[in-house]
């Protein structure tokens, strides 16, 4: 999956939200964003990670963009790299708009 992001990253920006589905505000945090979700399918491609099923990989994908594991957390990926990435209530749909030009 990290490959594929990195390459996917190149053609369309990436949003990973690493989700704990035993913590309270990680499920408040998801469900503000996806209310407010109102980008066009082509704008951003999103990822749900399930840190409880996939711990590791958001260990390996903290290792390889610079950004501490946090959660819940936004991470936006561009060309290769992580560009964006907030946690807990600083995850807003406003700012990775405006970190993706919209």
């Amino acid at each position: 999956m990290l490959e594929e992001l990195k390459e996917v990253s190149f053609e369309q920006p990436v949003m990973v939200y690493k989700h704990s589905t035993r913590c309270g505000i990680s499920s408040m945090m998801l469900s503000r964003l996806e209310r407010n979700y109102d980008l066009e399918q082509d704008a951003l491609r999103c990822y749900f990670l399930d840190l409880i099923k996939y711990r590791n990989l958001s260990e390996q994908l903290a290792e390889a963009f610079g950004v501490r594991h946090e959660s819940p957390q936004v991470m936006l990926i561009r060309n290769g790299k992580a560009v964006y990435h907030a946690s807990h209530g600083d995850i807003d749909l406003t700012t990775i708009k405006e970190f993706l030009g919209l």
